[in-house]
């Protein structure tokens, strides 16, 4: 290549195809009705843990309804909403399954919007790459009793991308959401990492040659003054615990990060927080058959009768569509039929 001539990246992932894309989750992450400017804050935060497959500026107006969203979800493909609304009590979230459920209800008891959380590091780590792919999902200590632990692990589950651990990229593990839940308090903790890897078995200032460049040497005669004077570190600076190192098996970006070599993962929290309480499932999309509620305890005959009002109503819903139906194809055929009486007219005269 001649000097000053412009050097072509060459591209080495494969983009995915339609098919692959359709199959893949998105979410819609809204508010619903008057929130405040803090809950909008965290909107826009839960939106940007939900990426790349997610409305990020997605727009609501007061006139908007649920089923505003919902009649337009199918054409893009969203399969689950995030709904925030606050009340003089509490700020809830619910998570529902586009088009007919379930949805999950929780209060949402603390939270830490992202400022708040980089804003306690000392050298936060921010990186808008980290979010061209979908996080890694992790659910810690959910295998419990109760039909509401299965019901809460495959919604959550089916928000993200399935992976295959044998032949995902390593690449593409840039971040990790965590759903915790506490058994002490019986709440859910939600934390957002983002991954990262350093050198083993050296002190900080051999990492910062190896994964930077090189230091300000000026003030010394020999690097290896920068050296000796710098390995006065405690001993956490240097080693690191077996089950935090790991041995490549692909290439990662990054300075040395090279397939074959032994390094220290590292999470860094970059936040939001969240402290969820589930209060109910509904089997219906922010309705319908309630499937667990916290607060309220129902015998098998309640829970019938409860079915069976259900199942009336919803009859009672297919039959004035129906009727509706009939009607709409009914006012069609005798516009049809006045269209081919005026038609003949004409011809007669």
């Amino acid at each position: 290549m001649g000097r000053g001539a412009r050097r072509r990246k060459t591209r080495t992932h494969v983009k995915p195809s339609e098919e692959e894309i359709n199959k893949v989750p998105k979410s819609f992450v809204m508010k619903s009705g008057a929130v405040g400017n803090t809950v909008s804050f965290l909107v826009r935060d839960v939106r940007r843990v939900m990426e790349p497959y997610t409305a990020t500026h997605l727009k609501e107006r007061k006139a908007n309804r649920l089923k505003d969203f919902v009649m337009v979800a199918p054409q893009l493909g969203v399969t689950h909403f995030m709904i925030f609304s606050r009340t003089e009590k509490s700020t809830n979230l619910r998570i529902a399954r586009v088009p007919r459920g379930p949805t999950l209800t929780f209060r949402v008891d603390e939270y830490s919007l992202t400022k708040d959380c980089l804003r306690l590091q000392k050298s936060p780590r921010t990186n808008k790459s980290d979010y061209l792919t979908s996080p890694l999902l992790v659910l810690n200590n959910f295998k419990q009793e109760g039909k509401q632990f299965k019901l809460m692990s495959a919604m959550l589950q089916n928000m993200f991308p399935s992976i295959d651990v044998q032949t995902m990229q390593l690449s593409k593990a840039r971040r990790v959401l965590l759903f915790n839940y506490n058994e002490e308090t019986g709440k859910i903790d939600m934390r957002h990492y983002s991954i990262g890897v350093k050198a083993t078995g050296v002190s900080k200032s051999i990492k910062r040659i190896v994964e930077m460049s090189l230091p300000d040497m000026s003030k010394y005669e020999d690097i290896s003054d920068y050296v000796m004077k710098e390995a006065i570190v405690s001993e956490s600076d240097v080693e690191d615990g077996p089950e935090s190192t790991v041995t490549l098996s692909q290439d990662l970006p990054g300075r040395n990060n090279r397939k074959n070599q032994q390094r220290a993962v590292r999470l860094h929290e970059i936040g939001p927080r969240l402290t969820l309480d589930l209060l109910k499932i509904e089997n219906g999309l922010c309705n319908g058959e309630v499937l667990y509620h916290k607060y309220i305890r129902k015998t098998r005959e309640e829970e019938a009768e409860q079915r069976q009002k259900f199942k009336e109503k919803e009859a009672a819903r297919k039959a004035r569509l129906e009727k509706k139906e009939a009607e709409r194809r009914n006012d069609e055929a005798e516009d049809e039929d006045m269209a081919d009486a005026e038609d003949d007219d004409e011809e007669e005269d």
